[in-house]
């Protein structure tokens, strides 16, 4: 099986398709089911199981919060493939 490449990548939305995004996200938590996001193109699947968490940053004069979601590509299986 190939490994996707390493990336790390900020995208800023605007407020409304953030907070669609959220809300497609928050139910998919609550019902148990995978998310599939699509981030500069590429599209993510975030396996059920996922790990919720939320981390808080500070910096001189910023802060930051993220949500975060982690998972395990091995465990996930086909589920968290990216790409199509």
């Amino acid at each position: 099986m190939s490994h996707p490449a390493a990336r790390d990548i900020d995208k800023i939305y605007p407020r409304q398709e953030f907070v669609a995004k959220l809300r497609r996200l928050a139910d998919a938590l609550e019902t148990g089911k995978r998310f599939e996001i699509s981030i500069d193109g590429e599209k993510i699947r975030v396996p059920a199981g996922a790990v919720a968490s939320i981390e808080h940053e500070r910096g001189e004069g910023v802060e930051e919060i993220e949500f975060q979601l982690r998972w395990n590509r091995e465990i996930a299986g086909d589920e968290s493939a990216s790409g199509d």
